[in-house]
């Protein structure tokens, strides 16, 4: 299995791009948002990926982030939802804007992306609702490097600057998430809250977004 790959985009395309690491060109598809925030040909890069096995078939996805590659693993979990379909609804709505869509039962958030239709949004939200508290609270890490210790050092520093710099937001949502389940929420509860109070201000750090989730969670008291 291959989790990760790192190294120079040779090129990019409309739904992929190539990247040689070490000589060996591995071909890798991505969603449009996720196309969207790598760096250009004959810049480096780093991806978390997935292998998808067939028997007349092996390709790799890949993924800024563990929780974006997570949900993609879940989405085609979905029955109707293959590699294309989860892509579009990572390209629309993002790891977050999937997570958030689930957690407060939104499938029309999910029809939202190109060729899913109400059934299949229906499912994907009924099927992963529970799953959706344990996805949300891994956060994510930088937007396109691992960690330090998963490129050399020549790499990083070849890389834009926005590619190695943390990202709040989402940090923010898991931390959140993981305060209101150690107050005794239930995790699908407290999901709901983080993501509605996530919606309602993207840009809040951990402690606005505790204090907003809990006026949410008040009345349920």
């Amino acid at each position: 299995m291959i989790g990760r790959l790192a190294g120079r985009i040779d090129y990019r395309a409309a739904d992929h791009v190539l990247i040689d690491v070490r000589g060996v060109g591995y071909l890798v598809y991505c969603s449009e948002r996720t196309l969207q925030a790598l760096p250009r040909a004959g810049e480096h890069v780093a991806l978390y990926t997935d292998l998808v096995v067939r028997e007349d078939l092996l390709q790799l996805f890949g993924f800024t982030s563990l929780v974006e590659k997570e949900w993609h693993r879940l989405l085609l979990s979905v029955q109707g939802v293959g590699a294309k379909a989860s892509l579009a609804i990572l390209g629309t709505l993002g790891p977050e804007g999937v997570g958030r869509a689930i957690a407060l039962g939104d499938w029309n958030a999910v029809k939202a992306a190109k060729g899913i239709g109400p059934k299949t949004a229906q499912r994907v939200v009924n099927e992963l609702k529970d799953k959706a508290p344990e996805v949300m609270a891994m956060g994510t890490g930088p937007a396109a490097v691992l960690a330090a210790g998963d490129v050399d050092a020549d790499v990083i520093e070849a890389m834009p600057a926005q590619a190695v710099a943390p990202q709040a937001g989402p940090g923010a949502q898991a931390e959140a998430l993981s305060a209101l389940t150690n107050l005794g929420y239930a995790p699908g509860e407290a999901a709901g809250a983080v993501a509605q109070a996530a919606g309602e201000a993207p840009e809040a750090e951990t402690p606005a977004l505790i204090r907003a989730a809990l006026k949410l969670l008040a009345p349920a008291q």
